[in-house]
């Protein structure tokens, strides 16, 4: 196994790698790699290369065609659930593949997050990225009203979903095997208490469609990561039976 890490642009130069600090650290004196041993280096944008450890930081000997993303590019509008729970949220969602998490703040929010949470946020989203070896580091925008929200996504002609609670509309799992194609999904996931009437109703208007997660009432922690672990696994089934037709 070599170990990752996941740099910015800044870092790249031509062939070079140059570390940061906390970086070299984690390399030298966490995992104990010498100068020769190999390690990846991610931009967590697509790309990534096998590099050398050197004296002087890294030298990429190999460019990767690494594959471990899903086919379609999930962003999940998530309602901040109390305490720390939106760091549960973003951990598991990057490990089963979301692309982008905008949280948002609804009527029944109760948390109202500090300005150095966001930092905190999309530390948790790169080492989530690094543990599930993905190439892909997950966006997390800044919070913002959730009329904001559906009326940034309600202007975008993709595949939209609000999840509610103790309703008779299909379950996602429907929607997704009857839009196996779909390229790109926003699918919202209300707080405690969940959505109020109001917002499920701007959401419809906005063109998001409405949708279960099942019989049983679940957690404003466990809903977004129950959808993304559907949304991977339909993934999962649909590129075993590609490969099956394909032999």
């Amino acid at each position: 196994m070599l170990y990752r890490v996941i740099i910015n642009s800044t870092q790249k130069e031509d062939t070079l790698i140059h570390l940061l600090s906390d970086q070299e650290h984690y390399l030298r004196r966490v995992v104990r790699l010498n100068d020769g041993q190999d390690f990846i280096a991610l931009d967590g944008k697509g790309n990534s290369w096998q590099v050398k450890l050197t004296p002087h930081g890294g030298q990429i000997i190999n460019c990767l065609h690494e594959n471990r993303e899903l086919f379609s590019r999930v962003t999940l509008m998530v309602a901040l659930p109390k305490g720390n729970g939106f760091e549960d949220i973003i951990r598991c969602a990057t490990e089963l593949g979301v692309n982008s998490l905008q949280p948002v703040i609804t009527d029944r929010t109760i948390l109202k997050p500090k300005e150095n949470k966001l930092e905190r946020w999309r530390k948790i989203a790169m080492e989530a990225a690094e543990q599930s070896e993905r190439q892909i580091v997950p966006y997390i925008s800044p919070p913002i009203p959730i009329k904001k929200a559906l009326s940034h996504f309600g202007s975008v002609d993709i595949s939209k979903y609000i999840a509610v609670a103790r309703t008779n509309a299909s379950h996602l799992l429907d929607f997704l095997l009857q839009d196996l194609s779909a390229q790109e999904i926003v699918i919202a996931t209300g707080c405690e208490g969940g959505w109020t009437t109001e917002e499920v109703k701007s959401a419809i208007e906005t063109g998001f469609q409405e949708i279960s997660l099942g019989k049983r009432i679940l957690r404003a922690v466990t809903a977004p990561i129950m959808v993304m672990a559907l949304i991977a696994a339909v993934d999962e089934t649909k590129h075993l039976s590609e490969n099956l037709v394909n032999k």
